[in-house]
């Protein structure tokens, strides 16, 4: 019976040293992802990364890690631009906020200079003051003595965007602006706004030329990984997406 005591005793310790020992590892391994990614990805701050499951080192001797989650504050995405009918310059850049991508499936190199996961899916948020980057230019010349741009950008509800248009007609600028409401969509790697109704601007216009002030795109592109745009849904502060991909790499 002593000896089944001491056996126990001695199997709690192992273990529990197994457990420190484990935790050391994955902390180590996670700070040198994170490292490692905000070098390749070129980005401003250092981003969270967590590996999931346990034990961890019998993972690293599998060669590959359950799941891994990333988690960057301001990402900045590379993008040509808005299209909105007009020959504006537009930023070269877009900020996104809070992208979360959690990767399954991810296999090492044996030095560990590369990770590459099978699949991942995430999300992350558009603010409306940075899309509205992607509509606001200088005001649009939309008929003879009628001007408008586009001044604001809103949750609608129901999952619109509310699209807010100033506009001047001969001379006089309207005394408020007009709102429409506009629903969002991915189309390929683009957000795309268009109105669902158009704005009664003070003047009889054809629909292509009130549309080339509300309706409005902007690329996205250069994603950490090579993720890509999934879904887009308008929120109260911006537009939240869902993005995914499959081999993703997360390192190298």
């Amino acid at each position: 019976m002593r000896a089944l005591r001491i056996l126990l005793i001695v199997t709690i310790v192992l273990g529990g040293l197994f457990v420190i020992a484990d935790r050391v590892a994955v902390g180590f391994a996670e700070d040198e992802a994170a490292d490692r990614l905000k070098t390749n990805e070129g980005l401003s701050s250092t981003p969270d990364v967590s590996i999931k499951g346990f034990p961890f080192l019998t993972q690293v001797v599998g060669g590959e890690l359950d799941e891994v989650q990333v988690g960057i504050k301001d990402y900045e995405a590379d993008t040509s631009g808005a299209t909105n009918g007009t020959d504006a310059a537009v930023p070269a850049k877009i900020r996104i906020d809070d992208l979360t991508a959690q990767m399954r499936g991810v296999a090492f190199s044996g030095d560990y200079s590369s990770a590459k996961a099978a699949s991942a899916t995430g999300t992350a948020t558009i603010s409306y003051a940075e899309l509205l980057k992607a509509a606001k230019a200088e005001p649009v010349d939309v008929a003879t003595g009628v001007t408008a741009q586009v001044v604001g950008l809103s949750d609608g509800g129901n999952g619109k965007i509310k699209v807010e248009v100033e506009a001047t007609v001969l001379g006089t600028k309207l005394p408020r602006p007009v709102s429409v409401l506009s629903s969002v969509s991915v189309k390929g790697d683009k957000v795309v706004v268009n109105a669902d109704s158009l704005p009664n601007l003070g003047v009889q216009l054809a629909e292509d030329k009130v549309r080339l002030i509300t309706d409005f795109q902007q690329k996205i592109d250069g994603l950490p990984g090579g993720i890509k745009l999934d879904k887009v849904e308008a929120a109260p502060k911006g537009v939240d997406i869902d993005v995914k991909g499959s081999d993703v790499s997360l390192v190298g």
